[in-house]
């Protein structure tokens, strides 16, 4: 039995990975919009569409960069601290304003 492992697959799902949470992230920034226009523009609801918008334009622009690096080398450099520090606070952010905007 070979112990050797596929050093493509742990990018590969990763990559991944990183695509489902920028697609769940674009649901909830047009689920946010729709949701805001549409039981009347509130100064409140705006100003929480608008947020979860902008951070998901900030995550894709982090995700977008971490999935270029996993696919350009065969062995890519870990997350660096502060971006991940930054996707975790957008990912959480955009999912407190899309349930304020719900409640």
């Amino acid at each position: 039995m070979s112990t050797d492992r596929d050093p493509g697959l742990q990018p590969e799902r990763t990559r991944l990975a990183w695509r489902r949470t920028t697609l769940s992230g674009t649901v909830v920034a047009v689920l946010a919009a729709k949701t805001a226009l549409h039981g009347g523009v509130t100064p409140p609801s705006v100003l929480a569409a608008t947020l979860c918008c902008v951070l998901w334009l900030a995550f894709l622009r982090i995700a977008h960069g971490r999935i270029t690096t996993l696919a350009s080398t065969h062995r890519p450099r870990a997350l660096t601290p502060p971006h991940a520090t930054a996707a975790a606070l957008c990912t959480v952010v955009i999912a407190v304003c899309g349930a304020l905007l719900v409640l």
